[in-house]
């Protein structure tokens, strides 16, 4: 039942946990031996005599020993040199793949085995290295369940008589072997698990799990059938529990281990809870201590950060990522060719260099696949390991930290995509990471395909779509801080933007553009706007704009926008006991900071900038009624006013604790840019109203939008 449990453990979320992976495995090792038990008995029947059974079995296993030694490595001669391990198989290693099985069932039919064991015992000798069985599997996967799959399902049906169980009798009989299915499976799961350490609500899960019957018994059963070794009536019966065992299995494992048990049981093996659910006692810190201070220090410093890689992205996420590289390589010295390395060298005679002192930034790259229902897609999820080792996704994430002087590790999850979400937060608390960034879809689709035929991408990127759930979902639960990065061009290379065709009276044709090398920047600059309306959003996002401002070719303008408390202003802050569900649909904090505590937040910052930082950070302070407009207008002013440089970049406080009411602004400017407004539009509840206006307007920078970890 490999695939069906499969089917039942993603649908559940369950196929990455500890139940999952043991139930996994304990039913494939299930399905060997039940195929070499089913082949010894079927020789048996099939046998006149003990002597004929001995020869069938001792045919069988020199037959197994023959596929094994001598087929195999012919085998793979002939898949190595084709190149069908390393790019997949061709048309002629599938044919020839489709012969061995056919060739090998022929021959175990004539033995006196079952033709289904020759073609399981093809499928063993089949290699996997390079994804070759998961390649083979899916040229040949639809044939297979389109056509072949509903035959034998339908054959199944019509050997199946439910009029043959007409007595009391036989009911006992569907009801004892029911019973008597479930508990020996049930019974020997959970002890056996219990025996493994295993709690007793997940003991219990193993033991349901391991009851599930699939398309496995449904062809033993036919075979059986065949064999004359069961009648129409038991087969009947063994129909009928198979299907009451499987569609039992997913309401009896989720009563056992529901969502919130998984939750509680994570936590506490974590050592964050103890069994009962109570907090453990973490190191207290001073009560006394100055709040503005302790905000100013906690945790503003990002040492562990994991990005979501998807395809579509990877150039503007490499630049953005540079940017949180060192200055230099640390403890780089000029390289001596070793035939003239002399004893004063600056590095020690048995050519070592002095050692790294400082610690460079860890990135890990998370890339997603959407686990479907083909049995490919099941297939790589058993093989993740290697599917991570040669992704080139996640291999061009570590060649660019290496050259980037960046700590990078990456991995590949193949989930559905209902739990892309929960997948990104548990890979960031098991990773202990500071933040994580995602990139901003430009179709609105999961898919990492980029869409070029997408007509009028900036309306596309407003509107709602399944990777913008997924953003909200996973902001509503994020473990560390976030970053959503929105790419308007900002990349290392000059684009060179191609002119619309238009009629024209000329005897030449215009130059493709294709082909065309793009010119190196000289230079290699970045500009960073921040607007600073308050709230932990933005104070997040003003540690993290100091810390990009690092580097030397970056500058930065910070802007406290002092909105002056005017009444008669459509944009007022809401008082407190009062909430704001314009924009962002927030609640209002129960102890929101004042205007002052912000003041004096942002003049510490400021105070203590360093040094090497005052002449490309300058803060500013500016008065308005309209905080948008004046975002808006300021902002325009300063990104985008050097095309060649490596693009600017404007960082906003996604604003969950935001006090100010946008709705009149957003609506006028929304209008004043030829944009429709939306007021329940998914951008403005996942990035806030600011963003929104800067997505319509197509300002001529990406934006970075943060928000900071729940205190």
């Amino acid at each position: 039942a490999f695939p069906v449990l499969c089917r039942i453990l993603t649908e559940l979320k369950l196929l990455g946990s500890e139940v999952g992976l043991v139930v996994l495995s304990a039913g494939v090792g299930n399905d060997v031996v039940g195929w070499i038990l089913l082949a010894l008995c079927v020789a048996l029947v099939n046998a006149g005599s003990g002597i004929v059974a001995l020869y069938v079995l001792l045919t069988s296993i020199a037959y197994i020993l023959f596929l094994v030694y001598a087929v195999r490595p012919v085998f793979l001669r002939i898949l190595r040199k084709s190149g069908s391990i390393q790019n997949g198989p061709t048309q002629s290693m599938v044919a020839l793949t489709v012969l061995l099985v056919l060739s090998s069932a022929f021959f175990t039919g004539i033995i006196g085995v079952h033709p289904i064991f020759g073609a399981f015992l093809v499928g063993l000798i089949c290699p996997h290295d390079g994804g070759f069985a998961i390649k083979l599997t899916e040229k040949i996967e639809d044939l297979v369940a389109v056509f072949f799959l509903p035959l034998y399902f339908a054959l199944s049906g019509l050997s199946t008589n439910i009029g043959l169980l007409d007595s009391g009798i036989t009911w006992a009989y569907v009801f004892a072997v029911i019973v008597i299915a479930f508990v020996g499976k049930f019974v020997g799961g959970t002890i056996a698990a219990r025996l493994c350490k295993m709690v007793w609500r997940e003991s219990f899960t193993v033991g349901v799990l391991m009851s599930c019957k699939g398309l496995v018994e449904l062809i033993v059963l036919n075979i059986g059938l065949q064999a004359k070794i069961l009648s129409t009536r038991t087969f009947t019966i063994f129909v009928v529990m198979a299907l009451v065992t499987t569609f039992a299995t997913t309401p009896l494992t989720t009563a056992f281990y529901p969502p919130w048990y998984q939750k509680k049981l994570a936590a506490w093996k974590r050592g964050e809870i103890d069994w009962d659910g109570n907090m453990l006692s973490q190191d207290t810190q001073s009560i006394d201590t100055d709040p503005i201070t302790t905000d100013k220090h906690d945790a503003s410093e990002v040492r562990k950060l994991l990005v979501y890689l998807r395809l579509e992205s990877l150039p503007s996420l490499f630049t953005f990522i540079s940017l949180l590289g060192s200055e230099k390589p640390v403890g780089s010295v000029p390289q001596v060719h070793p035939s003239k390395v002399v004893e004063n060298t600056e590095g020690d005679q048995d050519g070592t260099w002095p050692l790294i002192t400082k610690r460079p930034l860890q990135v890990h790259g998370l890339r997603m696949l959407e686990l479907t229902e083909r049995l490919s897609s099941v297939m790589k999820d058993t093989e993740i390991e290697d599917v991570s080792t040669k992704d080139p996704v996640v291999n061009s994430f570590r060649s660019f930290g290496q050259l980037n002087n960046l700590a990078t590790s990456g991995d590949v999850e193949i989930v559905p995509e209902g739990s892309y979400a929960h997948t990104l937060a548990h890979s960031a608390s098991e990773h202990g990471t500071d933040m994580v960034l995602l990139p901003w879809s430009e179709s609105g689709s999961l898919s990492e395909t980029a869409n070029t035929t997408v007509e009028h991408p900036r309306q596309r990127m407003l509107e709602n779509g399944p990777h913008t759930s997924f953003l909200a979902s996973f902001l509503s639960e994020a473990p560390c801080h976030a970053a959503v990065f929105v790419n308007n061009n900002i990349t290392s290379l000059a684009q060179r933007e191609q002119e619309p065709l238009s009629p024209m009276k000329s005897r030449h044709s215009l130059r493709s553009t294709h082909g065309v090398s793009s010119m190196p920047l000289a230079p290699r600059t970045h500009h960073i706007f921040f607007p600073f309306f308050g709230g932990l959003d933005d104070r997040t996002a003003l540690r993290f704009v100091l810390r990009l401002a690092r580097k030397s070719n970056v500058t930065a303008t910070i802007v406290f926008m002092d909105i002056s408390p005017n009444p008669d202003s459509e944009v007022v802050r809401t008082p407190t006991n009062v909430s704001s569900k314009t924009g962002p649909n927030f609640p209002t904090p129960s102890s929101p900071e004042t205007i002052e505590q912000e003041k004096s937040f942002f003049a510490s910052m400021k105070d203590s900038l360093p040094s090497d930082l005052e002449s490309r950070v300058i803060f500013e302070t500016i008065s308005t009624t309209q905080p948008l407009h004046s975002t808006f207008h300021r902002a325009s002013s300063e990104v985008g006013l050097a095309p060649k440089t490596s693009g600017d970049l404007i960082v906003l406080g996604r604003g969950r604790e935001s006090k100010i009411n946008f709705k009149s602004e957003l609506n006028t400017l929304l209008s004043s840019v030829g944009q429709n407004s939306h007021p329940g539009s998914d951008v403005s509840q996942v990035l806030g109203d600011v963003a929104h206006v800067f997505i319509a307007a197509g300002v001529k920078a990406s934006l970075l939008v943060i928000q900071g970890k729940k205190e």
